[in-house]
């Protein structure tokens, strides 16, 4: 056992400067030129000596590729492949950016158009907002109480019974349709506002008629009633005299200050 420790604790040294760092520069040299260093072929290794007659140089370079140390074949060089790979991908990058640009303003002028013809959008539309919606609030809110309330028993009687309230109830639920239709289907913004301006004016009409008609229904009811009150007064009419028309007379000109 203590022979071999012995043994051992000798041979320490000998593995331990077994190792030595090898320094080559043909190597170092190779490496440098296909990596990042400037082109030299004077820094090729071994060389040719003098009258070429350097027996390494042969070995390496002249009988496999004498042609190698006059190539430059860095991949950084200025037509090495990294470059031309780093240029490649540059370009790619560059026409994907204006391939992404110009889908980009595709899908914006897409967008765009779908926001002007969807009728799904239609009631975010400005004009709407601010002008066609409160002109059209009586069309899409009707109902007997307000179409009929406002006017009177008398007169809503005279109305319905006469069939006037059928025929604009069915004339104002067909405006209402077509202003509905106009709403909801796609079409671009300037037929979209076409429609609501025509659609206007014939509720605009129609609700015109609709007051004449209530209007005369009113004045019916009330020349009628002041008819039956006259018929229902008795009137007394005493004998006429050539005296009675002066007497008359004098009368309205006393009664008016004259």
């Amino acid at each position: 056992m203590k022979k071999l420790i012995t043994l051992l604790v000798f041979c320490i040294p000998l593995f331990a400067f077994s190792q030595e760092e090898v320094y080559d520069k043909a190597i170092v040299h190779q490496e440098q030129r296909m990596v990042f260093l400037q082109w030299n072929q004077n820094e090729f290794d071994p060389k040719a000596g003098f009258l070429d007659l350097n027996p390494y140089y042969w070995l390496v370079w002249g009988l496999f590729d004498p042609n190698y140390h006059k190539t430059d074949l860095r991949p950084l060089s200025a037509t090495g492949p990294q470059t031309q790979r780093i240029a490649l991908v540059a370009a790619q990058s560059s026409t994907d950016n204006k391939y992404k640009l110009h889908s980009d303003t595709v899908r914006n002028t897409a967008l765009s158009n779908i926001a002007q013809t969807s009728g799904l959008l239609s009631d975010a539309d400005p004009l709407w907002l601010l002008y066609y919606h409160q002109q059209f609030v009586p069309l899409l809110n009707y109902s007997a109480a307000t179409i009929l309330g406002p006017l009177g028993t008398q007169v809503s009687a005279k109305l319905v019974s006469e069939g006037l309230y059928s025929w604009y109830t069915n004339q104002l639920s067909m405006l209402k349709e077509r202003l509905q239709g106009a709403r909801t289907t796609d079409m671009d913004r300037g037929s979209r506002i076409l429609a609501y301006y025509r659609l206007l004016k014939e509720y605009q009409v129609l609700a015109g008629v609709w007051a004449i008609r209530t209007a005369v229904a009113a004045k019916d009811i009330t020349m009628t009633g002041q008819l039956q009150q006259v018929q229902a007064t008795k009137m007394s009419y005493g004998a006429w005299t050539p005296n009675t028309d002066v007497q008359i007379a004098n009368r309205v000109l006393i009664e008016a200050g004259l």
